[in-house]
């Protein structure tokens, strides 16, 4: 059963020459978006697939830290290397790869379990099209 949210939470605006911006309206905080320079932008900017990809990689850190606070240790300092890969035919993203390399921590081996469970429960992850190849490596 979907849960129905009835509060707008961003609004977006397109402020012309291929670029728009997202407030997200709790916050007022922005994010602004350019076409990428192979699609007529100026890459000047996130594109909306960079986002994409990077709501991934940061989706699964926020899941892993929440696991790993759950169980009492920390991932503080961990970082993601995110590579999106375009495919043609349709234009879209044909695989996101992200390497996580944690910080110089002795992790047992049960918690590493406990982050790479975690990793695969992402909401983000589980909202994509089971085509677009979600390739994760863990550096610890």
């Amino acid at each position: 059963m979907l849960t129905h949210k009835t509060t707008t939470t961003i609004k977006t605006t397109y402020t012309g020459n291929l670029r728009t911006e997202a407030t997200h309206l709790d916050s007022g905080a922005t994010i602004i978006t350019d076409a990428p320079k192979d699609n007529q932008g100026n890459g000047e900017a996130f594109s909306p697939t960079d986002l994409l990809a990077a709501s991934l990689g940061s989706c699964i850190l926020t899941i892993m830290g929440i696991a790993a606070r759950t169980h009492n240790f920390s991932i503080d300092g961990t970082t993601a290397e995110i590579t999106k890969i375009m495919s043609a035919d349709p234009r879209r993203v044909g695989e996101v790869k992200i390497t996580f390399n944690f910080p110089a921590n002795n992790y047992s081996e049960k918690e590493r379990k406990i982050i790479e469970n975690a990793a695969h429960t992402c909401p983000a992850a589980k909202s994509l099209h089971p085509d677009l190849i979600q390739n994760i490596t863990f550096n610890y």
